[in-house]
């Protein structure tokens, strides 16, 4: 019998939808029975009425080369124009498409005519410049409008953007420069975070300089920092001075639903970056549909704002095509959540009137690390629903979540899904779904899950295995770019017919999925296999911890040992006065929990994690440290220094 992943944490809370959320609520069952009774029938009728067609499709899923699919390959329609162009059409030009916030607190609200403008602009200047279907653009900028703007206008010409977050070292953005041979780079002088001009334009200059292959033709330059940067005559423009001057006046011809329309650059692996290539309609469409029925949205009254960086596949999904193909109005924010002040998200939330907040379970961690009085300053009423995304969050983050930032009373959906997926792929439904604090809970209508042991045999009961992806979804990864050979390697070689996420997961007593994190951060601790996500959710449901990062460090006795590193609440931190004495009290409290078998070898009492921009903790640096090891490459680190400052801790 394959060892399956050891499950011990039990989480009994339970929270009904409310009967008057539930009776307004955009999503009800009928949509599981649809999807359960003609599956790609279900994904025909959503893609029919969420997208419009220029040559509607005729042939859903063509599965004849597995694993390369062809979602609805016979129909045309031009993505930008879906997300614009028919908005302003059916006569919502007028509503905001965007509530801008930058980090100094300028701000802009950017109508659907006027954000529909701006694009046919950009597309005008785009295509002067040489850039048709599938040339590549690569995008290096803040979160402004412009960044937006950029993507809408690269797909609105068929063309393929890959957008690089603005915290990338030169090495990083000249080899995905390289390995996308893009003709065109859109930058920015500069951005703020926290309270200071990041340079942007400089970093261009050095990528370009390390560039091995000479494809970049043109560099487009958006002025926000107002910081000195060097210029290349023939090569550099100004965005102001080719945009604002260029045609409003743009066609958007159709293209067909597999044509390309970004490549996005797995972050944190070693070797060649990893290009992730996602097509137009079958993307477009479960990014609507997710967006629509996870969040509850109703586009006429929300203000939704997910707080992801568009350099992510989560600002792709759920802050560009998502939200603007359901004609959504969001809020856009420049800065990081601490600047000027602790409570600046909060601010925003009460400025304009949110309704849909999605964030990662890092921030929510990292507020709870602050206290409840930073929000409590701020009216939250707006809120209305909550969702998390990034990796599982814990139950109790996701009570803290409901019950200071929620008020209480509001549904809390916390999203499963990756890169490579496009789209959410498991999610409670707001409305519908009992919810569960700390469960991914069911997979959205339409897509199939299955856990597997290694042998490819499914687990019974509730104990944990393997997630794969049974059947193919509309959203998937069209392959790696110019790599098939390792598309398929990477996610089907294991089960073949089956994507396998890289994820562990188990079921509990009613069915409901519980992500266990990284297979690769599963340990074995004396032949048994722990989940880290579930020793960390132990460590922050003591009353002293706001934030936890497990790893397994090597150990001659039991083949893996436990080490923890923890950061305390700052209610609680004047209280523990004996370092040694909180690491043995959270210790026991894991064997309490848990069992004595997942007892940590040793806890870290720390005042920071080592976090990327998008705020996932890079557990192999703590890996590094735990086993003694000089610690690796920390250029995607939000902080390098962090690194340093948790080493002399240990040490």
């Amino acid at each position: 019998m394959t060892a399956q992943i050891d499950h011990a944490l039990e989480e009994i809370r339970r929270f009904r939808p409310s009967p008057e959320f539930a009776a307004q609520a955009v999503a009800d069952e009928s949509l599981y029975r649809r999807a359960a009774e003609d599956r790609l029938g279900f994904w025909a009728e959503q893609a029919r009425e969420l997208i419009q067609w220029e040559t509607p499709f005729t042939e859903v899923l063509d599965w004849t080369n597995p694993p390369f699919a062809r979602w609805f390959g016979d129909g045309r329609l031009n993505v930008a124009a879906n997300c614009l162009d028919r908005h302003v059409d059916a006569g919502y030009g007028d509503r905001v498409a965007i509530h801008w916030e930058g980090e100094p607190g300028d701000s802009r609200s950017i109508t659907y005519a006027q954000l529909t403008d701006e694009v046919k602009r950009a597309a005008n200047v785009l295509a002067g410049l040489g850039i048709g279907q599938g040339d590549r653009v690569a995008i290096y900028l803040p979160m402004i409008p412009e960044a937006v703007v950029a993507m809408l206008a690269v797909a609105r010409l068929g063309a393929i953007h890959s957008v690089v977050f603005g915290g990338f070292s030169a090495d990083s953005l000249a080899s995905r420069i390289d390995d996308a041979e893009a003709k065109l780079v859109i930058t920015a002088d500069g951005g703020y975070r926290k309270g200071k001009v990041f340079p942007l334009k400089p970093v261009v200059d050095d990528a370009l300089d390390r560039a091995t292959g000479g494809s970049v033709q043109n560099v487009l330059v958006v002025q926000r920092g107002g910081n000195e940067v060097g210029w290349t005559e023939g090569r550099d423009q100004w965005w102001h001075d080719t945009v604002a001057t260029a045609s409003a006046e743009h066609t958007a011809e159709a293209f067909d639903a597999e044509n390309p329309l970004f490549i996005l650059y797995t972050s944190g692996t070693t070797g060649k970056p990893k290009g992730i290539l996602h097509t137009s309609g079958g993307y477009l469409t479960q990014a609507a549909f997710t967006h629509k029925n996870v969040f509850d949205l109703h586009p006429e009254t929300d203000v939704y704002w997910c707080t992801a960086d568009v350099g992510w596949i989560t600002g792709h999904s759920y802050v560009v095509y998502g939200p603007l193909a359901n004609g959504a109005t969001q809020v856009l924010y420049e800065g990081t959540p601490d600047s000027p002040h602790p409570g600046r998200w909060w601010e925003i939330v009460e400025k304009y009137r949110v309704s849909i907040l999605y964030t990662a379970p890092t921030a929510i961690r990292s507020f709870m690390k602050l206290g409840r009085q930073i929000p409590h300053e701020f009216n939250l009423r707006s809120l209305r629903v909550l969702g998390s995304v990034g990796e599982p969050i814990n139950p109790e983050a996701w009570i803290w979540y409901r019950h200071v930032i929620g008020g209480g009373s509001i549904p809390v959906v916390d999203t499963w899904w990756q890169t490579e997926t496009g789209a959410i792929m498991i999610s409670a439904l707001p409305g519908v779904t009992d919810l569960k604090p700390g469960s991914a809970q069911v997979p959205v209508p339409g897509i199939s899950v299955d856990i597997l042991d290694d042998d490819g045999k499914p687990v019974g009961g509730e104990d944990g295995g393997l997630l794969v992806i049974t059947e193919p979804w509309p959203s998937m990864l069209r392959g790696i770019w110019g790599d098939p050979e390792r598309f398929k390697e990477t996610y089907w070689e294991k089960f073949g017919d089956k994507y396998f996420a890289g994820d562990g997961a188990r079921r509990d007593e009613d069915g409901d999925i519980w992500l266990l994190g990284r297979v690769d951060d599963v340990m074995n601790v004396s032949g048994h296999r722990l989940s880290t996500a579930e020793i960390e959710s132990s460590l922050v449901a003591h009353p002293w911890t706001a934030e936890a990062a497990v790893v397994g460090a090597a150990d001659e006795t039991t083949g893996q040992a436990v080490v923890a590193f923890v950061i305390l609440k700052a209610s609680q931190a004047d209280r523990v006065t004996d370092v040694a004495e909180a690491s043995e009290e959270l210790r026991r409290h894991v064997a309490t929990q848990i069992g004595a078998i997942a007892r940590p070898r040793q806890v870290f009492i720390v005042n920071e994690l080592p976090k990327t921009r998008s705020g996932k903790i890079m557990r192999r640096l703590l890996r590094d440290l735990a086993e003694g090891r000089q610690v690796g490459d920390t250029t995607t680190l939000a902080d390098t220094s962090v690194m340093t400052a948790i080493t002399e801790q240990v040490r």
